[in-house]
């Protein structure tokens, strides 16, 4: 399978950079992140929380944040 990326603008520099196989970095990159998927999937599937459960503590983590942010 072949991917094409498009380099943003802000990150134009990496165009210069030498010496970087560019297709062992992604393909690592790749690697990692669906590892990361594949554990919060595994995690997910033994959790007992209810949606209900889920938007309650989402509200709660909100909530603390605002005010945190507001106290600074």
């Amino acid at each position: 399978m072949e991917i094409k990326i498009k380099i943003p603008e802000e990150l134009a520099f990496i165009k210069q950079t030498p010496n970087i196989d560019w297709s062992i970095l992604v393909n690592k990159i790749i690697k990692s992140k669906l590892s990361e998927i594949v554990l919060l999937k595994k995690g997910l599937a033994k959790s007992k929380l209810t949606e209900e459960d889920v938007e309650e503590f989402t509200d709660e983590i909100n909530t603390s944040l605002s005010q945190r942010y507001n106290e600074m």
